[in-house]
């Protein structure tokens, strides 16, 4: 079993997951890197991870699955135990973006149900297979707790028609996290809900030009893109145990986007 507090973050090996998984090594978390295809990434990220560890006994997984299908789900969390023996918390972080932008009179069901099952399904039902496990088996409870944080998106509020099948998933994996929130609340198990805003990544990258002129023109108060590293470092204060009586809560990590002004 290991000896470090076990963190499998979904979706880790790039983007804002890998930023995630750092942090997470930094404060001394063993990771499990879930990655769907690409396990070079996989395998750069968990290097990443062993650098940024402080301890030896720290451990870093790439572990394989993709989170819109039963079967895959189910064989990652076996894998995961079956690495280290236990798990202390899940950070629900994979998604994907539509493949085509278009505007929802044209938007296709293909690209909606696909957005829904990775995007929504994935992590709800991921979530009910963990939950199951420390509600069955009753492990010691590192830290304080077992803990589940969803990334969802400013776009579960912001609507924006050229992305309707991913905002409408967003939007409903913020009801999951009050849900699993009100159902885990007196089982020792604090779900949490963090929002990025505008975020440098690989699924932004194709309208990069586009947001450097928004947030330049205020659209972010803070004036700049969001990183891995800021999602990284909420993340880690919330799995670190630093909100032990708010469960269900909502961080905007957006720069203030959130805020309405005039």
């Amino acid at each position: 079993m290991s000896e470090a507090a076990v963190v499998l973050v979904t979706g880790a090996s790039r983007g804002l997951g890998r930023g995630i998984a750092i942090e997470l090594a930094a404060s001394g978390y063993s990771v499990a890197i879930n990655y769907a295809g690409n396990q070079v990434a996989a395998e750069e990220a968990a290097e990443l991870c062993r650098q940024a560890a402080p301890n030896d006994n720290q451990e870093f997984f790439p572990v394989r699955g993709d989170i819109s299908c039963s079967e895959s789900r189910s064989a990652m969390l076996k894998a995961v135990l079956d690495k280290f023996g236990r798990l202390d918390s899940l950070v629900n972080n994979a998604g994907i973006a539509p493949s085509v932008r278009a505007d929802i009179t044209e938007a296709s069901e293909e690209s909606f149900e696909s957005l829904i099952k990775t995007n929504l399904m994935g992590p709800y039902f991921l979530t009910q297979e963990v939950a199951n496990y420390w509600l069955k088996e009753k492990p010691e409870a590192l830290k304080g707790g077992f803990r589940i944080v969803f990334v969802t998106s400013i776009s579960s509020h912001t609507a924006s028609i050229s992305r309707g099948d991913y905002c409408i998933s967003k939007a409903g994996l913020s009801m999951a996290v009050q849900l699993w929130a009100q159902r885990l609340a007196d089982e020792n198990i604090q779900v949490y809900e963090l929002r990025p805003g505008i975020m440098k990544t690989d699924m932004t990258a194709g309208v990069t030009s586009k947001y450097d002129a928004l947030i330049e023109d205020g659209l972010v108060p803070q004036k700049r893109w969001g990183t891995a590293k800021d999602l990284g470092l909420a993340t880690r204060s919330l799995i670190d145990g630093d909100f032990p009586f708010s469960t269900g809560t909502v961080i905007d990590v957006d720069g203030g986007f959130q805020i309405r002004h005039l």
